[in-house]
């Protein structure tokens, strides 16, 4: 048992409230009291629980937020995109989510991100990244576990946007293919694992556009001493499914192989016990500071579907602040 999940048992032995935060390759995996968050200098905000109230008085600027992205030359990413494709006609994989940085040419700093998105899941991470989250990875209630995969853009501005996100073989291919992966995964670690509601609409605010997303409510039942080897039941089923592709272990060696940096700790998941339940969110809408410059991380999934110039256009949608 490593030192992350003997800290994770014991928050939850005690039922003392705690954040975890872990990248996408499982090989940073942290957790700390909310108090030692923010010693860290760790804040979040899941829906509405916070440690951020700590933090030294601080005004964010109200003035809007002008990104100003340069996105990845189309050339660069078609390399990527073919490369994937063939790996999908070699039927070594079915699904992958290609991602890309897109360096960012604006003045905001991450701390006024973190304050002025409107996300349910929202993590500021040692000024080094900020992350506001729509997508809740697991949650529990009781001893039972919750997920909620989300597959599936479109631009609402788009004339009947959302009957067209319906009709989409691709789109519904790629959601059936993530919704299998994530039963399975949770079938690892709970017992009667269903579907209790299929591919349904959510709004993700987009500063004054809207983007329309699919997600699917999966329910499984924890053992009843689920808290005693709670992080060894989570690492089991990471990384998440729906932001590395299915089969997952062949899947995550072609990314390795494809993209141009390692993820870190975008993709990767965090979440809280609030002295009761687990509440997480995959690290998706993903701001990043290296040598004082900012990137945006994005991506999303390939299936043989896929063309190069919706998949691109959708990279570059998934570039927003959902300002509040």
């Amino acid at each position: 048992m490593n030192n992350f999940e003997n800290k994770v048992n014991n928050f939850l032995k005690n039922d003392e409230p705690f954040i975890f935060i872990i990248d996408f390759q499982k090989s940073e995996q942290l957790a700390y009291s909310y108090k030692e968050a923010a010693q860290q200098n760790i804040y979040f905000n899941i829906k509405g629980v916070s440690n951020d109230q700590d933090l030294p008085s601080y005004t964010p600027t109200k003035t809007p937020i002008a990104l100003h992205p340069k996105p990845i030359n189309k050339k660069v990413y078609s390399k990527a995109f073919n490369a994937v494709k063939q790996e999908l006609k070699n039927g070594n994989s079915f699904l992958l989510n290609l991602t890309f940085s897109t360096p960012l040419h604006t003045n905001t700093p991450l701390k006024d991100f973190y304050f002025n998105s409107a996300a349910p899941y929202k993590l500021w991470y040692k000024d080094n990244f900020v992350v506001f989250s729509p997508e809740c990875y697991i949650k529990t209630q009781g001893d039972t576990i919750f997920s909620y995969p989300m597959k599936g853009t479109i631009n609402n501005e788009l004339p009947n946007a959302e009957a067209l996100l319906l009709s989409s073989k691709k789109e519904l291919y790629e959601h059936n293919t993530i919704v299998d992966l994530i039963r399975n995964d949770l079938s690892m670690i709970a017992k009667k694992v269903k579907v209790n509601k299929f591919r349904y609409i959510e709004k993700i605010k987009k500063g004054s556009q809207e983007l329309l997303q699919t997600s699917t409510e999966i329910q499984g039942n924890l053992p009843l001493n689920w808290k005693t080897n709670f992080a060894e039941l989570l690492l089991k089923t990471l990384p998440a499914g729906s932001i590395s592709g299915a089969p997952k272990k062949k899947t995550i060696e072609i990314i390795e192989q494809t993209e141009s940096m390692p993820r870190g700790f975008y993709t990767g998941i965090f979440g809280i016990f609030d002295g009761k339940n687990i509440d997480s969110a995959v690290s998706i809408r993903f701001i990043e500071k290296k040598n004082g410059k900012l990137s945006y991380r994005s991506g999303g999934g390939i299936t043989h579907l896929s063309t190069l110039e919706e998949e691109y256009q959708e990279l570059l949608e998934k570039i927003y602040v959902p300002i509040i």
